[in-house]
């Protein structure tokens, strides 16, 4: 199975706080069954720069270490760049790391709160350029949960997303668990991943998720999700069907301020 979000790459942002760390959390990988992890840490937000170059490098340390402990996984370079307008421009390609670094795909995380209104013609931007926009965690985002008609009209514009495996399960309340499976049920999302920072509080709960999507949809699309995730780190087209707009009466506000993504 392959894991295409995940905050492994030690000390770099608020995932793995050293390598004794990283290597915890690739063990428990393993036991959930990842084969490979795709290394996502946080750019362009409040607190860290990943760029592309320090990326790269840390991606071929990590599997330097993975493989001295005889750890058998394979952690690939990508990176969770928070939006920002420029991302399409040519001047920022270079600091920019698509997914495996394929050229194809690339995280976007959104604020929590909000979604900027440049969005939808930055996305297009990037589509013009052969780069497909990931949505990471739409499920966690205020007004993507308040509106799911703004998620509908990104997926009908050629993006895709990715919800959480712990959004799935319940272990961000009740209320997300629900918005999770209608997106699911409405052809709203592609992939399933961990975005695992540690192996306590944010671990991996992949193999957890994959049985409730079972329970809830059946393997065809457990299968479809799994095959999606290697089909997008090799860069080829991935398996959607048709989206249907979810409407519905809004539920009670959701976050707090102090959330953090």
């Amino acid at each position: 199975m392959i894991d295409i979000h995940c905050h492994i790459l030690p000390g770099i942002d608020d995932g793995a706080e050293n390598e004794q760390m990283s290597l915890a959390m690739a063990r428990q990988a393993v036991s959930e069954g990842i084969t490979q992890i795709v290394a996502t840490p946080h750019h362009n937000n409040r607190y860290w720069n990943n760029p592309r170059s320090s990326i790269m490098k840390m991606v071929q340390s990590i599997n330097r270490l993975l493989k001295q402990n005889q750890i058998n996984l394979t952690v690939l370079p990508g990176q969770e760049p928070r939006i920002f307008g420029e991302m399409a421009n040519d001047e920022t390609e270079r600091e920019l790391l698509t997914v495996n670094d394929n050229k194809k795909y690339i995280l976007v995380e959104f604020p929590t709160h909000h979604v900027p209104r440049y969005a939808q013609q930055l996305f297009f931007d990037l589509q013009v350029k052969g780069i497909t926009p990931v949505i990471v965690h739409p499920e966690r985002n205020q007004e993507i949960f308040d509106h799911p008609e703004i998620l509908y009209s990104f997926i009908t514009h050629g993006a895709l997303s990715q919800v959480t495996a712990s959004s799935l399960i319940g272990e961000n309340g009740r209320k997300v668990r629900k918005r999770t499976i209608q997106f699911i049920d409405h052809n709203l999302v592609h992939f399933i991943a961990s975005d695992a920072h540690n192996v306590t509080k944010r671990p991996f709960f992949i193999k957890r998720a994959f049985r409730e999507l079972d329970n809830e949809f059946g393997q065809e699309l457990s299968d479809i999700f799994k095959k999606n995730a290697e089909l997008l780190i090799k860069g080829n087209q991935v398996n959607r069907n048709e989206p249907v707009e979810l409407r519905e009466k809004k539920f009670p506000r959701l976050f707090s301020r102090g959330y953090s993504n």
